[in-house]
């Protein structure tokens, strides 16, 4: 009596876990291939992303169409912003990567920036008037934040092939591409690294709404891109 009792105690809880399982399954997937979710750890993209939102990505977004200036995109760091080995090992990465999966933490190695030139451009700073320049031509950055300057720090770098020059909206406490002109890579970010594009902010609620992908950017490139 007391085995036929528990049967169907154990088969429900048998079909709970598989559930459970099936949904982080599904929910893997579709991270994996269309919408990851992300935490903004920064003020870097203010006044578009503040710290602390939490952002939905498209990984398709770029496949029918190509990253271009002005997109705002999310992108794998590791290798130009951050080191290729954590030095955390592989328990250290685990629970680390559960806690970013889980929306508990901000990745160390994923980070969000605006596209300012692609392949071909030549990008510098600054010109008589104080703005950036892309292939001889200012740039127009009605997205920087209220009373910073496109940027203190003078730079002029020639995109290369497969490869992207990025900065954060929030100059004055952005480190982008600027920042690292000296490393390995100059700090430009490999196009196969971008991971995708925000398209809705899902929190905090008061700021719950999508993000439009803003209109191409600047003049065009020296190879006709």
């Amino acid at each position: 009596m007391d085995q036929t009792k528990r049967q169907p105690r154990i088969k429900g809880w048998r079909f709970a876990l598989l559930v459970l399982c099936s949904a982080l399954v599904a929910s893997g997937l579709v991270r994996a291939l269309w919408i990851d979710g992300y935490f903004i750890p920064s003020q870097s993209m203010e006044p578009a992303f503040r710290q602390d939102d939490r952002i939905l990505v498209s990984r398709t977004a770029f496949q029918t169409d190509p990253v271009r200036r002005g997109d705002i995109v999310v992108f794998d760091g590791r290798g130009t912003f951050a080191p290729l080995d954590s030095g955390r090992g592989p328990l250290g990465e685990a629970i680390t990567g559960a806690a970013v999966w889980l929306g508990l933490a901000g990745s160390d190695t994923m980070y969000i920036k605006r596209v300012i030139g692609v392949p071909g451009d030549l990008v510098a700073c600054c010109d008589s008037a104080g703005m950036v320049t892309v292939n001889g031509e200012p740039l127009d950055e009605p997205y920087l934040y209220p009373g910073d300057v496109p940027s203190t720090q003078e730079f002029e770098a020639l995109v290369p092939a497969g490869r992207l020059w990025v900065m954060g909206d929030h100059r004055s406490v952005s480190a982008d591409s600027r920042s690292l002109l000296g490393a390995p890579g100059g700090g430009m970010v490999p196009v196969d690294r971008v991971v995708g594009r925000p398209i809705r902010i899902i929190w905090p609620l008061d700021r719950f709404a999508p993000v439009p992908r803003p209109a191409a950017a600047g003049p065009s490139t020296q190879n006709g891109q």
